[in-house]
């Protein structure tokens, strides 16, 4: 399993459309359940500041999904700062995504 952190702003005006594809991509995965895959994305108290933390096999299920691709795309032009991807290794945990 591997876990990364994918961190990334979005302009104001795109940051609430970005939170409606995120909340799309959530619908999904509660419809399709992939195995493999523990998913949380959250949105700073700045509003266009966003979040992803997954651990998932490998393949990543995500990137199956119709939704998330379609999230991908559309976050290309609506950043004012591109995501960055960091892996990271757990060093401990109660309860969360390891």
């Amino acid at each position: 399993m591997k876990t990364v952190l994918v961190r990334y702003k979005t302009t104001a005006a795109h940051a609430d459309a970005n939170a409606v594809l995120v909340g799309e991509v959530f619908a999904e995965l509660h419809r399709s359940t992939p195995a493999g895959l523990r998913y949380a994305s959250y949105r700073f108290p700045d509003g266009v500041t966003f979040l992803h933390v997954a651990t998932h096999a490998d393949p990543n299920p995500l990137t199956s999904l119709p939704q998330f691709r379609a999230f991908q795309e559309k976050l290309r032009g609506a950043c004012v700062e591109p995501p960055v991807v960091t892996e990271v290794s757990t060093v401990g945990s109660y309860e969360a995504a390891t």
